[in-house]
């Protein structure tokens, strides 16, 4: 296998993940604007703007490559909760989180621009977090740990102190299922072992 390995995200915790799993890959983030917030969401939707991530990314190449582009979102109450525009968002966010279960919801999208194919699926987990007093809150978003991730916490951090429970896959909470990741890489025939 002499294709490249793309990362079609700027995320630090998608990067640590794959290099977890030990792929050898360059980062070029995509230009894709996230606007799920505002639409009615199914898993369809984040997956096709997985897609569009990775499709992104295979226009602006002339190598053979393998395109990794991923997505993730937080839905509580059908509600669709992306990264906080600001301290206040961050607070209401929590605030919904509270004492309550959600979903945390990661796509990914895998393109072969040598052969065209493309697999994409999302993994569903759900996380339960203890009930926040408004000082917690607070205290926590002046860590500034919230501002950019999704849902406004991240589960790897500060924030884990607030996650009473996991139910699914805890990597595809902090960013991306490196289970659901290594099964797209095989079908292109990607070997991680």
């Amino acid at each position: 296998m002499n294709k490249k390995i793309i990362l079609a995200s700027a995320s630090p915790r998608r990067k640590e993940l794959l290099k977890l799993i030990g792929l050898t890959f360059e980062v070029i983030p995509s230009d894709v604007e996230e606007n799920i917030e505002n639409e009615s969401f199914s898993p369809e939707l984040i997956e096709n703007l997985a897609a569009e991530k990775a499709a992104d990314i295979a226009k602006k190449i002339i190598y053979p490559a393998i395109i990794i582009g991923s997505d993730t979102v937080v839905l509580i109450d059908n509600k669709v909760l992306g990264k906080p525009k600001d301290k206040k968002d961050a607070f209401n966010m929590l605030k919904m989180l509270s004492g309550n279960t959600h979903q945390v919801i990661s796509a990914i999208a895998v393109i072969d621009t040598e052969t065209g194919k493309v697999f994409k699926d999302s993994v569903v987990s759900d996380v339960t977090f203890k009930q926040l007093s408004d000082e917690e809150i607070n205290a926590y978003i002046e860590t500034g740990e919230p501002m950019d991730k999704a849902g406004a916490y991240a589960i790897q951090g500060i924030g884990s102190i607030f996650v009473k429970s996991v139910k699914g896959c805890y990597f595809n909470i902090v960013g991306i299922s490196v289970f659901k990741l290594a099964e797209m890489l095989k079908e292109l025939g990607v070997e991680l072992l």
